[in-house]
């Protein structure tokens, strides 16, 4: 039997759809945005070179934290506890998983990605090619449900990436300096921190569970702010994919001498 827009009872329409206007462009453009960053990332992650920029400390996001043998002098901030890595495992592997599996099933990405590569539906009044809704009880898309624990790993990732910017701030020559990559990581890293912020799981756990906001006003306030960030969630979630490519792009010309590092201080 038919399901969905062709179960019985439904009007007979052959039409895809009856909208006039240019749907299509918006889950296109989305989609295409999403299959450039997952194909660049993908590509990044499996050269294993290129990372780390050592008279300036620049170390990209999608390589931190790097605990490998196999990372080049000075990059692992944190120590090497998993030894060498074979040629065909990332060394951000760990990165990878992470703020994969947080973005994936990040609220915004979950629709962004429904509807411009599931086509679940498509757009609003544009019926779906898939016979039958299952939504997120099932195997994969169940795996949805862990957001929460992906956002408490992430947060953790993006306290990394803090510690990567302050460690950014290191002259060619000692001491302290500012280059054009130290500006450019620092506006990586606020992106992130907004976008992770703002995140829905990280509004619930500031405030979500109070009964009374009158006897918590600390809380209350911090869940006043994320709130105010959630409402613009999803910008932050675009703005960060590029803020990340473009920091991991400009760490990789450094670093394989395509060109210098402009210095602004030493």
């Amino acid at each position: 039997m038919a399901t969905g827009v062709g179960s019985p009872g439904r009007a007979r329409i052959n039409a895809k759809t009856l909208r006039p206007d240019r749907w299509w462009l918006p889950p296109l453009g989305i989609g295409a945005i999403l299959v450039f960053f997952i194909v660049y990332a993908t590509v990044r992650v499996f050269m294993n070179q290129w990372y780390w920029v050592d008279d300036s400390h620049y170390l990209t996001p999608l390589y931190s934290p790097c605990l490998s043998n196999s990372c080049v002098e000075g990059s692992s901030h944190f120590g090497t506890p998993f030894g060498d890595f074979p040629s065909i495992i990332p060394l951000g592997i760990i990165t990878l998983f992470i703020v994969g599996g947080f973005r994936v099933t990040c609220y915004y990405y979950r629709k962004a990605g429904y509807r411009s590569l599931w086509q679940s539906p498509t757009a609003c009044a544009v019926a779906e090619p898939h016979a039958k809704y299952t939504g997120e009880t099932r195997f994969p898309l169940i795996i949805m449900n862990a957001h929460r624990y992906f956002f408490y790993l992430a947060a953790l990732v993006l306290l990394i990436n803090v510690y990567d910017m302050v460690l950014a701030f290191h002259g060619v020559d000692g001491g302290f300096g500012i280059g054009l990559g130290t500006l450019i990581i620092i506006v990586n890293v606020a992106m992130l921190g907004c976008y992770t912020l703002s995140c829905h799981a990280c509004r619930h756990i500031v405030g979500g569970r109070l009964r009374s906001f009158s006897k918590h006003p600390i809380r209350y306030r911090y869940w006043t702010f994320v709130s105010k960030l959630n409402t613009r969630h999803g910008r932050f979630a675009m703005i960060s994919l590029f803020t990340v490519i473009a920091t991991d792009a400009y760490i990789m010309a450094v670093s394989a001498d395509w060109f210098s590092d402009p210095r602004i201080l030493n």
